[in-house]
């Protein structure tokens, strides 16, 4: 009984056994080793273009160099556009490499300063399971500022969230404030190391794991 064409043909020959994989499945392969390089390069592309940029802060006063990391974010989006990020690959302690959101820029260029101290690690803990986010600003050695927030899952890409609660933790003393706002974010890349994110206010965020995991102030 003759086998299927579709089959992979094996020729053995003295001392040598050759596999020929069949014209569809190598151009499979192919097709998957061109994607994964392809993605490597433009992500290596975006944290170049972000290494110097101090959070974000420089970028402000450059509007090429702006523009340069978006289309390298929405270049990285388009090749992440079948990933599923809303899963638990979505749960970690994310360190802030480089946003353009206004409000957290202001906080790093000059509310930092105005407590005596620089902005630290600027955080976001994810926990898909449990339904939370919390946004962290640290003050060392012991300051923070804490949003808590609510988290849904809508799709394959973009989660809700809603805050409900914020503080202020400096020198021992926990300043409640009030909670504002609601929204999404779109996780539009994602790997073992770093997240891409847009949120509903047009503003980008990049991410990398942080390597601890953050625990709420006491």
């Amino acid at each position: 009984m003759a086998l299927a064409t579709s089959c992979a043909l094996a020729t053995i020959s003295p001392g040598s056994l050759v596999l020929r994989l069949p014209a569809k499945a190598r151009a499979t392969h192919v097709c998957r080793a061109s994607s994964k390089t392809e993605t490597r390069l433009a992500r290596d592309d975006l944290l170049g273009l972000i290494a110097n940029e101090e959070r974000g802060v420089k970028t402000q006063k450059n509007s090429n160099q702006r523009e340069q990391i978006i289309k390298a974010i929405e270049a990285l989006g388009v090749l992440g556009s079948e990933q599923t990020t809303t899963n638990d690959s979505l749960s970690a302690t994310w360190r802030m490499l480089w946003t353009t959101e206004k409000e957290q820029l202001f906080i790093i260029e000059k509310m930092a300063p105005f407590f005596g101290t620089q902005a630290g690690d600027i955080l976001q803990v994810i926990d898909v399971s449990r339904g939370t986010l919390n946004n962290v600003i640290t003050f060392p050695p012991s300051g923070s500022f804490v949003v808590d927030s609510t988290i849904e899952v809508v799709d394959k890409q973009r989660v809700d969230f809603r805050f409900i609660g914020a503080a202020l933790f400096v020198n021992g003393r926990r300043i409640a404030v009030p909670p504002f706002g609601q929204g999404w974010f779109e996780s539009i890349y994602l790997d073992d190391d770093i997240r891409v994110a847009k949120d509903i206010r047009g503003d980008y965020l990049v991410v990398d794991r942080a390597p601890y995991t953050w625990t709420p102030p006491a």
